[in-house]
C-alpha cells in the first residue's frame, strides 16, 4: 500500500506538470514549460557578458553592421518578432555559432570565415534564431526539471527503483539527446523558413552542411557518428534541408532569391583566421604577449587556454591550476588583500618582492572546507600600470608536488623585448581575383600558396582542388 507521504508526492507532481504548460510560439501547441518569457530575458542578459568576457568580441563595424541588420530583419519575420534579439560576433577561431534565450545570437569569426556567399550566413542565422523562437533552451530546462522530480518522486514511491539510479538517469541522458537532435532539426526547418522569407536561396545553406562535413573529417576526428551525437550528421541534414529550402521557394513562385557571394567575400577581406597571435601566443614552452608586451613560461607538458580575461593552465591530471588575469586594484599589495577578503583565505605568508624589476607582493595561503584543503600560492606583479595576477594552486596534500613549477612561472614573468614576437602578425584571409580559367590547385599555386595550405583553402572556399574556376571569380587565400 502506498503511504500518505508517497500519495502527497505524486499529487504534487501531478500539480507540478498540470501547472507548467505554455503555448509555442513555433508549433501553437501546448507543451511543458517551467520558464516564462521574462525568465528567458534575464537568462540572456545574465549570460551576455560572461559569454563576451570569455571569447571577446571581434572589432570589425563592417561584419558587425551586417549581423545586427541580417538579424534584426530576420527577427521581425520570425515567431517571436517582439523580442529584443542581439548579434555578436565573438573573436573566436572555432566554426560555431549559438543562440542563448532571450534573444542572445553569436557568431564566430571562425565560422564567419567558412562561409562563401550571404546565403549560406542567412541560413545558420535563421537556424540560431530558430532555437530563440522555439524556445529550446526553456524546453529543455523544463524537461530536465521535470525529469529530476520524477526521479525524486519514483524513489520515494519505490525504494527498489532507487536501486537503480544511475541507470535510469543515463535513460534520461539518451532522451535528452534525441531532443537535442529534434531540436536542430526544427531549427534547421526554421532557418529554410526565416532565410527565404527576407529573399535568401536556402539551397545554399544546405551547401554549407558539406564544408561543416569536411571540417569533421580534416580535424582529424573523422566523421561524427549520427548516433547519439547532439547535432545530426552534416551530410545527412543536406538533403533535408535542400528538400525543405525547394518546398518553402515553392511558396513564393516567380520570386529570385539572393545569394550574394561577391558581397560576402568582399566583406571578410582581412578576417583574421586562426588563433590570433596579438592576443598571446605560445612557443617553446613561454606564453608571448605583443599587445601587453610580457611573457612567461610555463611547466614543460601541461595544457594552456587563452582567453581574453585571463590565462589557463594545467597539468593533463589536473590535479594544480595556474591562472594568470589581471586585477583592478591600484597596487599588488591592495589586490592581495582583495583577493584573500574575496575567498576568505588563511594566509600563511606574505611579502613585498620584486620580479624582474618589478613591483610585486607574494602571497600563499589556504581556503578549507568540509570537502577539501586548497594551498594557493599568488603573486601579484604591477607592470605599465597593470596589476597582473598569478593565481597557482591544488590540493595541499599535492602542493609539495607542484609548488615549485608554480613559483618558477610567477618568478619568471618579464619584459618582452624580442622584436620578432612583439611583430609577430595574424594569418588573414585575403580574397583574390582569378586571372584566368583555371582548377582551384592551380589557382592557388598561381597565388603563390604553400602547397601544405591547399586542403584547408580547398575547405575554406567550399571547394574541391580540382574544381574548375571561371576569370574573374572571387577566391579565399592567405596572407600575414
Amino acid at each position: 500500500m502506498i503511504q500518505l507521504a508517497r500519495l502527497s508526492t505524486i499529487l504534487t507532481l501531478f500539480a507540478f506538470l498540470y501547472s507548467g504548460c505554455a503555448v509555442n510560439p513555433v508549433t501553437g501547441k501546448s507543451e511543458l514549460m517551467l520558464m516564462s518569457e521574462s525568465q528567458e530575458i534575464a537568462m540572456g542578459k545574465q549570460s551576455d557578458p560572461a559569454i563576451v568576457a570569455q571569447y571577446g568580441l571581434y572589432q570589425n563595424e563592417a561584419m558587425q553592421k551586417f549581423i545586427d541588420e541580417k538579424g534584426q530583419q530576420m527577427a521581425k519575420v520570425s515567431h517571436r518578432p517582439n523580442l529584443d534579439f542581439e548579434f555578436k560576433i565573438l573573436d573566436s577561431p572555432v566554426v560555431n555559432a549559438f543562440a542563448v534565450p532571450g534573444g542572445y545570437v553569436y557568431f564566430t569569426r571562425g565560422i564567419m570565415a567558412h562561409f562563401n556567399n550571404e546565403a549560406e550566413f542567412a541560413g545558420v542565422l535563421g537556424h540560431e534564431i530558430g532555437h530563440v523562437t522555439a524556445r529550446h533552451s526553456a524546453k529543455q530546462y523544463s524537461k530536465q526539471q521535470v525529469a529530476q522530480v520524477l526521479m525524486v518522486g519514483g524513489m520515494l514511491v519505490s525504494p527498489e527503483f532507487a536501486q537503480f539510479g544511475n541507470e535510469a538517469q543515463q535513460g534520461l541522458g539518451l532522451l535528452f539527446l534525441k531532443f537535442g537532435r529534434d531540436n536542430e532539426s526544427e531549427s534547421d526547418k526554421l532557418g529554410v523558413e526565416y532565410s527565404t522569407k527576407i529573399g535568401y536561396d536556402a539551397q545554399q545553406m544546405a551547401g554549407f552542411f558539406h564544408t561543416l562535413d569536411r571540417l569533421s573529417q580534416e580535424s582529424g576526428a573523422g566523421e561524427i557518428p549520427s548516433f547519439l551525437s547532439t547535432h545530426p550528421h552534416p551530410a545527412d541534414r543536406f538533403e533535408n534541408v535542400k528538400k525543405m529550402a525547394t518546398e518553402q521557394q515553392a511558396k513564393l513562385s516567380g520570386q529570385t532569391f539572393k545569394i550574394e557571394r561577391n558581397a560576402y567575400l568582399q566583406m571578410v577581406d582581412g578576417l583574421v583566421y586562426g588563433e590570433d597571435p596579438r592576443q598571446g601566443f605560445v612557443e617553446d614552452n613561454v606564453f608571448y604577449h605583443p599587445e601587453l608586451k610580457f611573457q612567461f613560461p610555463y611547466p614543460t607538458g601541461w595544457k594552456l587556454h587563452n582567453s581574453p580575461t585571463q590565462v589557463q593552465m594545467a597539468p593533463e591530471n589536473g590535479k594544480a591550476l595556474l591562472v594568470f588575469t589581471i586585477s583592478s586594484e591600484k597596487n599588488p599589495e591592495a589586490a592581495a588583500k582583495s583577493f584573500a577578503e574575496q575567498y576568505k583565505l588563511t594566509v600563511k605568508e606574505s611579502e613585498k618582492t620584486n620580479v624582474n624589476g618589478f613591483p610585486a607582493f607574494s602571497m600563499l595561503a589556504e581556503q578549507k572546507s568540509d570537502q577539501q584543503s586548497l594551498t594557493i600560492l599568488s603573486y601579484f606583479i604591477e607592470k605599465d600600470s597593470n596589476i597582473y595576477v598569478f593565481l597557482g594552486l591544488s590540493n595541499t596534500a599535492d602542493f609539495s608536488q607542484y609548488g615549485q613549477a608554480l613559483a618558477n612561472t610567477m618568478i619568471r614573468f618579464d619584459k618582452l623585448t624580442d622584436s620578432r614576437k612583439l611583430n609577430v602578425k595574424p594569418t588573414r584571409i585575403k580574397v583574390e581575383k582569378v586571372p584566368r580559367n583555371m582548377n582551384l590547385s592551380q589557382v592557388f599555386t598561381y597565388f603563390k600558396i604553400s602547397e601544405s595550405d591547399h586542403n584547408e583553402l580547398a575547405v575554406l572556399n567550399g571547394m574541391e582542388l580540382n574544381q574548375e574556376v571561371t576569370a574573374g571569380s572571387l577566391i579565399k587565400v592567405f596572407t600575414k
